[in-house]
């Protein structure tokens, strides 16, 4: 590898590298050699910029965690507007349409990496946590403008949309679900408390 070569946002190219090799390889191809190698840097680049590969992957589930609060906001913000369903269909495929799911597999994968994401997510699984309260702020917003049912359990229904989205787009090989199947499962989901 060339060294001498100024990276313009290391860190991002790290990253964005990580998530390419997550994507294509999966969790066990995941090493600071194949990240260095697929962002085109030297390997002291990532040891620059991180104290360890583990703190680099933890940084990494963190920064991808911070970009679901900017999701959350957006769907926030739709509150409102068209549909209920159409809405959380939209973020659910936005969000596991993401390297989300593979990323999930790495956190559940590395005992160390989980261990240290710890101290930021005391529990649940970090990003499916983000987008389980992402869904619930939503929601939460959607019951109280009238369009969910005043009794509707909002701490039930966010973490059942989140699971279910997550088993739609598991397949990391497979093609992803169509937002009409996305869609149909949001549906059923709601069934009962959508207005």
């Amino acid at each position: 590898m060339p060294t001498g070569v100024v990276l313009r946002d290391a860190r991002r190219q790290l990253f964005d590298a990580a998530e390419r090799i997550l994507l294509q390889d999966g969790p066990s191809a995941l090493t600071s050699r194949a990240v260095t190698t697929e962002a085109g840097c030297a390997k002291g680049v990532l040891h620059r910029h991180f104290t360890d590969f583990d703190d680099f992957l933890a940084e990494l589930v963190l920064d991808r965690g911070a970009r679901i609060e900017t999701q959350a906001k957006a769907l926030c913000d739709a509150a409102g507007t068209g549909t209920v369903a159409d809405n959380l269909t939209g973020a659910l495929t936005e969000l596991f349409g993401s390297a989300a799911v593979a990323i999930v597999a790495l956190v559940t994968f590395r005992d160390e990496l989980l261990t240290r994401l710890r101290r930021t997510t005391p529990a649940g699984i970090p990003l499916l946590a983000e987008a389980t309260a992402m869904c619930a702020s939503y929601l939460t917003a959607e019951r109280g403008l009238g369009r969910i049912a005043a009794g509707a359990d909002v701490g039930t229904l966010a973490p059942t949309l989140i699971g279910a989205g997550h088993l739609l787009f598991a397949d990391r090989k497979g093609t992803p679900p169509e937002a009409a199947a996305v869609g149909e499962v949001v549906t059923a989901i709601l069934a009962g408390v959508a207005r």
